[in-house]
């Protein structure tokens, strides 16, 4: 945009006024403009903030805070990016069939009115619209894409952000086979929007009659997702959290139609809840975002707490330790990334899951990438930022491998792929059925695993040392820098570029590779990976959701007792975490 006047800023936030439907941000709106007359100059700030740029829209759709103008999320906007992509299926189209697209919704604020909004405006632009029939989990829409076999999906939520933030998620039907939005996608999408945008006010975007679906959407899921788990050899100790979401209702009819014993629940977090009042961020990564949960576990002695994030794609497992003064520990996401990809490794060496069938084309990895690449058998695959860990298991069973930029756009479209997950508590189990992370069947999936474990006699604990002692014990950590101001990220990556360290926490550098150059048959990504001495690899990159600069740090330790593996990798990413912050503060 070019350099704007305040008022220019004024005339604009005036035409913004006049075709926001929303009576809220309309008010909004007006308050700031009627003081930025009067000269405040936080005022001024404010508008300047909200009109000097747009919200824009990526791999990840838009996502941001509630708030009016353009820089913010809200109903102009949303009509704007749904009139967008409208106008791009509708270019894309091949035959006489309209366009298609399935819309779902979860508890956060303005969901359902984002929702409705998107309907009615591709309803009204000639596309075909379903709405799901009430707030559900982002996998529930996910799986509709597929099994409706419509032309894109739209759901509508942040997932685990701050409460006042909302977005809108899209995903891709025929070829992309349900898996969310890439390049050139998401550009060519993004242009139709801003053409939307530049030459058509909201106030007169056509709006049309959608269809909602029935509950038959719902039950196909249920049960397609009940078929992940294997039937319980015993019923461990279970609490569970839906961290104020949308995760119970569905989580609670697969567990009984898998033959699972209802979890005890935390009360305070199992009803959606946009507010999310118990928790400072839903996302259950955060520092006390689980406190409720351990609680709740101690009371009943629990075996296992399983929480889902607000929209229920994400998963977290807790597990007893004395030695943590909670009596619970998180299990980090690379330790369940290995745990559930070992268990489908199995799987598939015994014929329990099926031949995989062919995903959309991964255009994150060269076609060599990884061990055994598209192997017949089948692919475990995994983000760049993600444990080494799973390529030592796909070699160990014979498996293809493929790691993959970040995101579930990526990880879900490696071909034969059976399993994939992201250390950011993303699992997918069921790509047959789901392409994207999946919070309820990862859940059942682990739930399946615990259950076969104690029905052994043996815990968690117990099959994570046998991990370590097969394939090598995999330490990770990660160090996620919270701010206010973008440009501090941008700062940082152009200084580690311009004066790479030789050395982190005193373990030597072998090489940095520079991945905005799209090395390795990458697609050009803002990481920079660290190759350090003794198979050590730190990766830092920009958060492609939130205002954060994400350091991930891994050492491995493969010789030696289970102890001395532990102690050496423990050792190792310590080291690294240490020096890294000294290098990003």
């Amino acid at each position: 945009m070019p350099q704007l006047t305040d008022a220019d800023r004024i005339a604009r936030a005036e035409a913004w006024i006049a075709q926001d439907p929303d009576t809220e941000t309309r008010t909004e709106l007006a308050a700031i403009v009627a003081r930025v007359r009067e000269g405040d100059a936080a005022a001024a700030a404010d508008l300047a903030d909200r009109f000097d740029a747009r919200l824009a829209f990526g791999t990840a759709g838009l996502r941001g805070e509630i708030a009016a103008g353009p820089n913010r999320m809200n109903r102009v906007l949303v009509s704007q990016g749904a009139a967008g992509l409208a106008a791009y299926l509708g270019s894309t189209a091949t035959g006489d069939v309209a366009p298609s697209v399935v819309i779902g919704y979860d508890g956060r604020r303005n969901s359902e009115v984002f929702a409705r909004d998107v309907a009615e405006v591709m309803a009204g632009a000639g596309v075909r619209a379903v709405l799901l029939p009430r707030l559900l989990p982002t996998p529930v829409l996910a799986f509709a894409v597929r099994h409706l076999d419509t032309s894109a999906g739209v759901m509508i939520t942040a997932s685990h952000n701050p409460p006042n933030d909302n977005g809108m998620k899209v995903y891709l039907g025929g070829v992309d086979q349900g898996s969310q939005i890439v390049a050139p996608a998401d550009a060519d999408i993004a242009a139709q929007i801003d053409r939307v945008a530049a030459t058509t006010p909201v106030t007169e975007l056509p709006r049309g009659g959608y269809e909602t679906a029935d509950e038959s959407v719902v039950e196909a899921y249920v049960a397609a997702t009940t078929a992940v788990a294997s039937a319980p050899a015993a019923q461990p100790r279970v609490v569970y959290t839906a961290m104020h979401g949308v995760g119970w209702e569905t989580m609670r009819r697969v567990l009984e139609a898998a033959g699972f014993a209802t979890p005890s629940l935390v009360g305070e977090q199992i009803e959606p809840d946009g507010r999310f009042p118990t928790v400072a961020f839903p996302n259950p990564e955060e520092p006390g975002a689980m406190d409720l949960s351990f609680a709740a576990a101690r009371a009943v002695g629990a075996d296992l707490v399983i929480a889902n994030d607000p929209d229920a794609d994400r998963l977290a497992i807790a597990v007893p330790d004395a030695a943590d003064p909670e009596g619970f520990r998180r299990l980090t996401g690379n330790e369940v990334g290995l745990l559930l990809g070992w268990q489908v490794a199995e799987q598939v060496a015994n014929g329990a899951v099926a031949a995989p069938t062919a995903g959309a084309t991964d255009a994150s990895a060269p076609a060599d990438a990884g061990a055994g690449a598209g192997a017949a058998s089948g692919t475990l695959a995994c983000s760049i930022v993600s444990s080494p860990g799973l390529e030592a298991i796909a070699r160990a069973h014979g498996l293809g491998f493929r790691a993959t930029l970040t995101g579930f756009k990526w990880i879900s479209r490696a071909p034969g792929l059976v399993f994939g997950f992201e250390e950011a508590l993303g699992y997918l189990v069921n790509p047959g059925t789901v392409r994207d992370k999946d919070g309820i069947s990862a859940a059942v999936a682990f739930l399946s695993l615990a259950a076969r474990l104690a029905a052994e006699g043996r815990t968690i604990a117990d099959r994570l040392d046998e991990l370590a002692l097969r394939f090598g014990c995999f330490d990770s950590t990660q160090v996620s820098i919270r701010v206010t101001d973008l440009s501090r990220i941008a700062d940082v990556m152009a200084r580690l570029r311009a004066e790479p360290p030789a050395e982190v926490g005193g373990i030597r550098v072998e090489r940095i590779d520079d991945l905005a150059a799209g090395i390795d048959g990458y697609p050009p990504s803002d990481v920079l990976r660290l190759v350090l001495d003794g198979g050590a690899r730190v990766m830092v990159r920009p958060s492609g959701t939130e205002p954060k600069l994400k350091v991930y740090i891994d050492a491995a330790a493969t010789e030696g007792t289970l102890e001395e593996r532990r102690a050496a990798a423990s050792d190792a990413v310590s080291r690294l975490e240490a020096g890294m912050r000294a290098l990003v503060a």
